[in-house]
């Protein structure tokens, strides 16, 4: 999309040669007219966001809505507050997984309530993925450290080798989901070795805390 700079000029330059679209075909001429409502539409909506982005600074800077009447072509304090929440429309419309949204005061308070429940959903489900990476991120790297003591085949050491290598360096979402992969395939080896070798997955009260830790994190029940 061309920046809002282009295609207000563009508009502007098309409205002031309409006039030259008359030698075209209707079909031609009417396509033009339509293209032009849809760009106009477009700046409208821009600038209706920019414009209640504008009145929330004022706000949060401490101009009282007798300050934003006249600024906002209105004759009263409850009027430039009801044309500021029809503003929020356009604001939040991008944010209302395409719901048409009517231009009222109730309308848009109802909206911004499904996006502040929303959100708070959403923060904390990012809180719980956060907690239990961290948890993860500390018992596998006790496991890590408590290697000697646990029971390995070819399986076990590859993957303690997997989670070892991805340990230091666990930032990116990418490096994240490796961390999780490669500790849930270590503890699906550690209890595959202990069926077949018929002995305890760890020797020593730590290291069997240490794969405890990581084994409770896939399996909490």
């Amino acid at each position: 999309m061309p920046s809002d700079e282009e295609v207000y000029g563009a508009l502007l330059y098309l409205d002031a040669h309409a006039s030259a679209l008359t030698a075209l075909s209707s079909d031609h001429q009417r396509e033009a007219a339509l293209e032009r409502v849809l760009l106009w539409q477009y700046v409208r909506e821009r600038l209706d966001r920019l414009q209640d982005r504008a009145i929330s600074d004022a706000r949060a800077a401490g101009a009282p809505w007798t300050a934003l009447a006249p600024a906002l072509a209105v004759s009263s304090p409850s009027a430039a507050y009801n044309k500021a929440r029809r503003l929020r429309v356009a604001a939040l419309a991008e944010e209302v997984d395409g719901e048409q949204l009517r231009r009222t005061p109730e309308a848009v308070r109802k909206a911004e309530q499904r996006i502040a429940t929303r959100r708070r959903a959403e923060e904390r489900e990012l809180s719980a993925i956060r907690k239990r990476h961290d948890a993860l991120l500390r018992a596998a790297g006790r496991l890590v450290d408590e290697r000697d003591a646990l029971l390995r085949d070819e399986d076990v050491d590859y993957w303690l080798e997997e989670l070892q290598e991805v340990l230091p360096r666990c930032e990116t979402p990418t490096q994240m989901a490796g961390l999780s992969r490669y500790a849930h395939a270590l503890v699906r080896a550690l209890r595959k070795a202990e069926g077949a070798a018929g002995r305890p997955l760890a020797n020593t009260p730590e290291a069997h805390a240490a794969y405890a830790a990581v084994a409770s994190l896939f399996d909490p029940g």
